[in-house]
């Protein structure tokens, strides 16, 4: 077969219609090898014949899309200079569009010998026991398809495991369930338009590794935060018995999604890959050009850098990787369509050395580039190395998931007093980590509980995790639950414990829906799904992680969309623009104030002092920064949100007419239902707020209509 010089970019394997040009980029290597192989599981092998601008490429017209194939790369073999080249191992291309298989894990795709792991080289022939690139057909009928780009401050998410949703939905046929064409199907898609989400974000769906060590235990990667193709989904989440399929299906998924109004955000993990450490495999970069791609230790680049847990961290400082990671989150814009992303331990990437800087060339780079500052940017603002928890920090085109808006919310509702100004500022966008760098309060995405961590119904019904089905000895995860759990650890029939749960359930979620920001729903929450107590649920892809739609809390699932619905018709709860917080002149109330359960306006003494968790907000709908898409000003009923946290009952009454005459009750969480009992009100009335519960009442007086 003959092989053309081919063109040195794109990297990776395209199809033209004709034929496939490969590329590969290292600087170390002294040869690259071509390996295309067959179903059985031969290979016919081709040096690339070009090496131009550190990019060794070739062109074969006789290939084409389902070519499954991997690279073998002759270089030096020097571990102490970080230099780990090994012909022997099958290499998957880093800008592979689809990789079929999973490793079997056998000595031969490790670069050592097991008997001597720091001293041998490993040339076991890797080939039988690899997965393998494949070459994709690039084309798709898109229709009319477009990004949505739905305004940061109208977006709800909606974080949500790809396999786990429908896995146990019965709605769903049984051989697409776990899949992308599952995540679409009409069933899928009637869940998110009634909860009212406009956005989905999938855990991730870049190609990842099962590690061996989870799989010896009978456990598995769910999690995916293990990845090795940064520009293929991941394999399993088809249904199509195709090779490739993978890529078509995907495709679809975001199709189908994207003319129902919602959104597909991705969680990307740029941190690092599952090569590990220099004990881990060699699958693909670490032995194409391991120093290029990887930070290794100066002193002795054998070891790698780890600011990330995993073993290893990748070189964003090195221009090709950065082309890299730039090329994924290009391809995934322009090739698959995704509306945005979000960065999995973010401050790792803004590593230029070993602080984080938020001026690295990473974020330098993505604020210039055409396609990528347009869509949606999310960090997970922290990573495990020193000086890595920098929310607050990143730059003003993204926004942020916001740690400490979680932790105080959950501190707050569990009766800790002394944050009640924290618990003010964190509801009304956290001006305090953001506005100081010319940000809006949409930079911060809030959640109260996401993956990692408990889920709803297990923060208020755990006090400690449970995590023994982990094969750890319960030693992983975070120790001790942030909330409180009404007193009975884990299931229980007793109606008053039930019920002080549900209600806790619904303080969190109508705090998180009513705070000035993007609200993050972990997805299940609002069926009630438990985990059992197990807080660090990243191995287990079976029943403790899977949606249980045979159990749904139709309650809370009710109230949850209520509570949605009631965000979206209200713009005063979801502003493009920061509170003032302007004194009362004449008749003007300005657009937010605060109160004593009394009636009296919070002074700087009571913020200091004041009751442990009550208080009254009062949001004025009538000023409301900015105009709506046809140049009006926008304009809302006003509100005034009664906050009880405290274990006992509590009167409040409410502001003078200054404020507002007459109003209206439209949501108690202390009840069930979204209103509870309807019921008016008057200026300077008393009304009883049950103990743990939160009332808001909106105002009826004719002219805010």
């Amino acid at each position: 077969m003959e092989i053309w010089p081919g063109k040195p970019f794109p990297l990776g394997a395209t199809f033209d219609g004709r034929g496939t040009n490969f590329s590969l980029f290292s600087e170390v290597a002294e040869k690259v090898e071509l390996c295309l192989i067959d179903e059985e599981g031969q290979e016919t092998r081709m040096e690339l014949p070009e090496y131009t601008a550190l990019c060794w490429h070739g062109y074969l017209p006789s290939v084409g899309p389902g070519q499954r194939y991997g690279f073998r790369v002759h270089g030096p073999w020097d571990p102490s200079r970080g230099h780990r080249c090994n012909a022997s191992k099958l290499l998957l291309d880093p800008y592979s569009k689809a990789i079929e298989g999973e490793i079997i894990w056998n000595e031969a795709v490790f670069p050592y010998l097991f008997k001597d792991p720091e001293g041998s080289r490993n040339d076991m022939d890797s080939l039988p026991f690899m997965p393998r690139s494949v070459v994709i057909n690039p084309y798709f009928d898109w229709e009319d398809d477009h990004l949505l780009k739905t305004p940061l401050n109208e977006t709800i998410i909606y974080e949500v495991h790809v396999k786990g949703f429908s896995m146990k939905n019965p709605e769903i046929p049984e051989n697409i369930r776990g899949s992308y064409s599952a995540l679409a199907h009409p069933v899928s898609i009637e869940h998110f338009k009634d909860l009212g989400i406009t956005a989905i974000e999938l855990m991730p769906v870049h190609q990842f590794i099962h590690d061996n060590h989870l799989l010896e235990k009978g456990l598995r990667n769910y999690w995916g935060y293990n990845s090795i193709g940064y520009l293929a989904p991941h394999d399993e989440y088809s249904s199509l018995d195709r090779i490739g399929g993978q890529v078509q299906e995907f495709r679809q998924m975001v199709k189908m999604l994207h003319k129902e109004g919602i959104e597909v955000i991705l969680d990307v993990v740029y941190n690092h890959t599952a090569e590990g450490n220099h004990l881990g495999p060699m699958l693909s970069m670490k032995g194409i050009d391991n120093a290029a791609y990887y930070r290794l230790n100066e002193e002795d680049p054998r070891y790698y850098m780890d600011y990330t847990g995993t073993g290893n961290s990748l070189n964003v400082r090195h221009p090709h990787v950065l082309q890299l990671i730039m090329d994924s989150l290009r391809y995934w814009i322009t090739e698959m369509h995704v509306d945005g992303f979000r960065f999995d331990l973010a401050s790792t990437l803004a590593r230029e050395l070993y602080d984080v800087d938020k001026l690295s060339s990473f974020f330098d780079i993505i604020q210039q580039d055409p396609v990528i500052s347009q869509v949606k940017l999310i960090a997970e603002p922290w990573d495990l190395g020193e000086g890595g928890y920098q929310v607050g920090n990143f730059p003003p085109l993204w926004s942020e998931w916001n740690g400490k808006y979680r932790d105080c919310i959950r501190d707050f509702w569990r009766g800790e007093g002394q944050i009640i100004g924290e618990f003010a500022s964190r509801f009304t966008g956290s001006s305090d980590l953001y506005e100081n760098s010319c940000r809006k309060p949409f930079a911060s995405v809030n959640f109260i509980t996401a993956h990692d961590g408990f889920t709803l119904e297990d923060l208020v019904s755990y006090n400690e995790k449970h995590n023994a089905a982990n094969g750890e000895d319960n030693r992983d995860g975070e120790g001790h639950n942030r909330s409180w759990n009404c007193g009975v650890e884990g299931p229980t029939e007793d109606p008053d414990v039930l019920s002080l749960r549900n209600r806790q359930k619904r303080n969190f979620l109508t705090t998180l829906m009513l705070s000035q920001g993007i609200p993050m729903l972990l997805g299940g929450d609002e069926i009630g799904r438990t985990q059992k107590g197990n807080n660090n649920a990243f191995c287990q892809d079976n029943e403790i992680s899977w949606f249980e739609w045979g159990h749904v809390d139709e309650d809370l699932l009710t109230f949850t969309r209520h509570l949605i619905a009631f965000r979206r018709e209200h713009p005063v709860f979801r502003r493009k623009k920061w509170f003032q917080g302007s004194p009362l002149k004449g008749n003007d109330p300005g657009d937010i104030a605060w109160f004593n359960s009394d009636g009296t306006r919070m002074t700087e003494e009571n913020w200091k002092i004041g009751q442990a968790g009550s208080m009254v907000i009062f949001l004025n709908g009538n000023a409301i920064p900015g105009k709506d898409h046809w140049g009006q000003a926008i304009r809302d009923d006003s509100f005034l949100i009664l906050v009880n946290a405290q274990y006992e009952a509590l009167d409040f009454t409410l502001p003078d007419k200054k404020w507002g005459g007459t109003w209206e009750i439209v949501l108690d969480t202390s009840e069930v239902s979204f209103q509870g009992e309807p019921g008016k009100l008057e200026a300077g009335q008393t009304v009883r707020i049950s103990e743990r519960s939160l009332m808001v009442l909106e105002k009826r007086e004719e002219e805010n209509k």
